[in-house]
């Protein structure tokens, strides 16, 4: 399974869930009364959980690191555990959920019958759709080198990073109902004033160390050359955006759709 730190949960979910949490709809929240957070990292959703229920919420997470984070937060139990064998009984919750959980895993639909048994309600999952992606920005080679970059790390890693509505057919190889699939926008922006992150970022992008860290994936899914030619063009477009950092006007928009699956146990 692929592991994160804090500070990317942090930075790729921030603001997600404030604007609108209509694709919530059908998990029922304010009718929950046990709900459970799977593979819950620092808690970023789960406290979103919390926040719109009355329930008894808890998170559960294999990486301790994670985890403590999360046990910080208002309202919100932690547990340390492992999505595919989860330390409790059969029923014990109402509503189990997860949040980009799915997409680093070598076997979902082992989760989602772990899932199905701690339930004694319902299912949910929110899983990004990594193919559908869109990327805007002020430095004109960055989206088409962004959608290349994206198109051979799903290539090339080991699990399925682009599930998005396609969780209906894995829903039904775990033996759940499912009741509706809505879409939620998950929009990111990088603009002036920059922050630390915002400035740390644009090197990793000019030095390839950003790429760097994916390397092994992305050979996978390009040949050497293509990964040589990419990543040269990679670095030039770095160099861009720092240039426009300092210049104060580089702009960037990302937008990541997400799933969210309900079905009935």
């Amino acid at each position: 399974m692929r592991r994160f730190s804090e500070s990317y949960l942090r930075r790729t979910r921030a603001g997600m869930w404030d604007d609108s949490r209509a694709a919530l709809a059908d998990l029922d929240l304010d009718g929950r009364a046990r709900i459970l957070d799977v593979g819950c990292g620092t808690g970023e959703f789960t406290r979103v959980l919390a926040e719109a229920s009355d329930a008894r919420v808890v998170g559960v997470d294999a990486d301790t690191d994670l985890l403590s984070v999360a046990s910080d937060r208002a309202g919100i139990e932690a547990v340390a555990g492992d999505a595919t064998r989860l330390p409790f009984a059969a029923d014990s919750f109402d509503l189990v959920v997860c949040q980009a959980l799915l997409v680093n895993l070598p076997d979902p639909t082992a989760a989602l019958s772990e899932f199905a048994r701690v339930s004694s309600d319902l299912v949910a999952t929110v899983e990004p759709d990594n193919a559908a992606v869109g990327v805007d920005s002020t430095v004109e080679a960055e989206a088409a080198l962004d959608r290349r970059v994206r198109d051979a790390f799903r290539d090339g890693v080991a699990t399925d990073v682009a599930l998005g509505d396609r969780v209906r057919g894995l829903f039904a190889d775990a033996g759940l109902s499912v009741v509706g699939t809505r879409r939620y926008h998950h929009r990111k922006l990088t603009e002036p004033p920059y922050d630390d992150h915002d400035v740390r970022s644009a090197a990793k992008k000019a030095t390839g160390e950003g790429l760097d860290r994916h390397e092994a994936d992305l050979r996978r899914g390009l040949d050497d050359d293509s990964y040589e030619s990419v990543r040269r063009e990679w670095r030039e477009m770095g160099r861009e955006v720092v240039q426009q950092i300092r210049d104060g006007e580089y702009r960037r928009a990302e937008v990541v759709p997400f799933d969210v699956t309900t079905g009935r146990v």
